[in-house]
This record gives structure tokens, sequence and C-alpha cells, in this order.
């Protein structure tokens, strides 16, 4: 039998949860050789890091030079039928576009440890009422300690800049742009992204800087939803100010605009500042909301936001059920189920002034970085480091001059720094990085 890895078992997982149908698992040689193409095409230097538990009864044997990913990742085949326990052993696996393949194990680090904290560091980071403290500073060192010390020095060594994280049950919505060990966060020195499995994700590098953005907004409460008052400056600001394409609000979001809008020009970008949530249970419970219906996640394919290719979907005001399998399933897969390349999500509801700022800052960035990766770590850094901030009812910090004036609905935040993780760490890259 062939051996079971971390990428088989995430892939089947995803297909199973989505409803989608087998795909052909990558090669041995497929990620180097996916890592190497990048790198020859951008510049960038990526790093996929498998992170898995595995029974601790099964052997960590180093890794040989003649053996590939799919060999240096195998365990039993028994594995992919064996209970989850709480003494499972935490497992690194990295592939780069040179080199062996690292593995480490930590045995110390079990699913019993590692998960509660997981959970425990998100609560922290996402309650807007913790903003003015650091209450969440030792919970990130530890995870970094268990997550990415271990295999520092060999990304170092390697000349790494790009993370691409593929992660087990409980970890998919961990905010991992939050990771700090002690001095600096995790996006100081690398961008990053998380992937299903490399098996799901459209791993092709496309300039997007002349692409069009279909820009859709629901600013007034709908269906139960709260209001979302600083979206008309926000989707208005990337439409006619940052890149071009079209902008629709309120009553004009509809299904059916939605296909007019794709059928009279094929957008590369579809930008929709609207309430998204991704709940427990089946696939079809997770929703955007439109202005007269929430779209399901299951009913997405069914757009053909895969032919033409949307190279980017970014959902700025969504959220995911703490803890919960499933709704980490749908997070994690959103870019393969709705069949577009890449997609960036929050993980929590996030204060309007702060999405504003960090969509601002991503579109202006996306305008000249190497990959869309690096474009989310450079609006991720400019606000965790305080260079974005509320003053006298606008934004400063994103663009010259008297900045961004916001609705005053917008500004009953309680801080008028932007720095704590809560206002920028929601925001994940899914899918495709680059």
């Amino acid at each position: 039998m062939a051996p079971d890895t971390p990428e088989d078992r995430f892939t089947r997982t995803f297909e199973s949860y989505l409803g989608l149908a087998e795909t052909r698992p990558k090669s041995r040689e497929e990620p180097r050789d996916i890592a190497q193409r990048i790198e020859k095409d951008t510049g960038v230097k990526p790093a996929f890091i498998y992170i898995s538990f595995v029974p601790a009864s099964l052997g960590a044997e180093p890794v040989s030079r003649a053996k590939q990913l799919q060999d240096d990742t195998a365990t039993d085949t028994s594995f992919a039928q064996t209970s989850q326990r709480s003494t499972d052993q935490l497992e690194l696996v990295v592939v780069t576009a040179k080199g062996d393949a690292i593995r480490k194990r930590l045995s110390e680090a079990t699913r019993g440890k590692v998960l509660p904290l997981a959970q425990q560091f998100r609560n922290e980071v996402s309650d807007p009422r913790k903003t003015r403290a650091n209450t969440y500073m030792g919970m990130s060192r530890q995870l970094y300690q268990w997550l990415i010390a271990p295999i520092a020095a060999d990304l170092q060594a390697r000349g790494i800049d790009n993370l691409v994280f593929l992660m087990d049950t409980g970890l998919r919505s961990l905010p991992i742009a939050a990771l700090n060990d002690g001095q600096n966060f995790l996006i100081e020195k690398y961008s990053v992204g998380v992937m299903p499995s490399l098996s799901l994700t459209d791993t092709r590098y496309r300039n997007i800087r002349d692409v069009k953005v279909l820009g859709l907004g629901i600013s007034e409460s709908t269906q139960d939803q709260p209001p979302l008052p600083a979206v008309p400056v926000e989707v208005s600001i990337l439409v006619n100010q940052l890149w071009s394409g079209r902008l629709a609000f309120n009553n004009n979001v509809t299904l059916e605009n939605l296909k007019a809008f794709r059928k009279e020009q094929p957008f590369g970008i579809i930008h929709m500042a609207t309430h998204a949530d991704f709940y427990p249970g089946a696939n079809s419970n997770s929703y955007i909301q439109l202005w007269n219906d929430k779209l399901r996640l299951d009913q997405v394919r069914q757009l053909g936001w895969n032919d033409p290719q949307i190279e980017l979907l970014v959902l700025s005001a969504c959220a995911t059920a703490l803890g919960d399998r499933e709704a980490e399933l749908g997070f994690g897969g959103l870019a393969v189920q709705t069949g577009v390349k890449t997609a960036v999500a929050s993980l929590w509801y996030v204060s309007d002034a702060a999405t504003t700022a960090l969509m601002t800052g991503f579109y202006k960035d996306l305008r000249t970085a190497r990959i869309k990766a690096e474009a989310l770590r450079k609006a991720q850094l400019a606000m965790a480091k305080g260079q974005v901030f509320l003053q006298n009812g606008r934004l400063q910090g994103i663009e010259a001059g008297e900045g961004i004036s916001l609705p005053p609905a917008s500004l009953a935040v309680r801080d008028r720094q932007l720095s704590h993780p809560y206002y920028w760490a929601a925001f994940t890259m899914i899918g495709n990085p680059w």
C-alpha cells in the first residue's frame, strides 16, 4: 500500500468535507518542483511546512538524502485509521526548492498540550476587550517554540522568505501572523499563508497588477446583520483610487448581479465587504451575505469563478467558529471550494476602522509586491508597528496628506492605535499565496 502522508490525509479530509471529486495526489517530486518554479518566477523562496500530529508509537527516523517528500512524511498506513489521541506528538515536515526535506518530531508537544493552547491563544488575540494588554504573548511565544523554533535555523540557512502552512485539525484557524519569538512577530521575517493541501491548490503564478476589481459592499443592516458603516469608504478607495473596476453597494449586491457583472467583464479580483460566517456542521451552513439572500459556500462553485479564473477573492468581514473542525475546514478550504486561486478572509470580526486600514494597505502594496502574501504582510506589519492609527476621525499612516476620513459610527473603537493583533492578525491568505 502507498504510504500515508500529511499531504494525502489533508487532501482526503478536505475532499470529504467539501464534497469534491477525488484528486490525484502530488507526486514525490512535485512539491520541490513547485517551490523551484515559484522561486524562478518571483524571486521569492517558499517553504511548505506540514504540521501534524502522529502517534507516539511511530518512530521518527532520520531523513535520508535518497528520500523525497512522500517517503520523508510517510508513516504506517494504519495511521489513517488511528483515532486521535491526546498523546499524539507534533511533527513538522518542511519542503523547499533545494536540499533534503526536514522532519522534526517534538515528543513533548502533544496534541493534548498544543491544541488547547492554540485555542486559548486565538481566544485572547481575538478579544476586543483585551487590546490594551499583551495577555496573549506568553501563549504566542510557546506556540512559536513548538511550531517555528525547531525549523528556524534551517529556514534561515536556506534563505526562505515565504512560509506556506499545511496544518492538522485544530490548527487551521490559528492566527499564524501573530506568533512571536519574544521579540518579533513571525511576519517581521516572513510572508505567510495557509493551504488545505498542495494537491487541491492551483499553484501557478500570475502577475495580477493589470486585472480589474469587482468591489461589492453591504454597509446597511440586512437580514438581521449589523451594519458596516465604513464599507463605502473601503470599497470606493479600492476601486476608484488604488485599482480600477466596478462598484456595487447594498441592494445591488445580489446573486443575479454577481452573475451579470462577471458575464459583462471577467474581473480577476472580487472584493466582498459583507458579512460571511463559517459555521459548524455541513458546508452548506456557512455563507456569504448578499443583500436579499445568503450565498451558501457549497453553491459558490456554480458561479464558475474558475472560468475564467478569479485570481483573488477577498472577504473582509467574516468570522469562523472557534475550535470547530468543520468551521476550520470551511475556512481553510475557501479557495478550493469557491474555485478561486487565492482567498483572503478574516478569522474573526475586526472593527470597521481597522478593516478599512488593513484593506487599503493591502491593495496599495499589492501593486508593487512580488507576491500577494507579501502585500498582506506589509499591511499587517504597518499596523503592528503602530504606523497606522486613528486621529481626529481619520485613518493616518496609509496615505500621505490628511488621511482617510471615516464615518462617525466606525470610530467607536477603544484604541487610537491599531497595533494589537486583534486588529490585523485575523486576516489570512488561503490557497495560492503567490
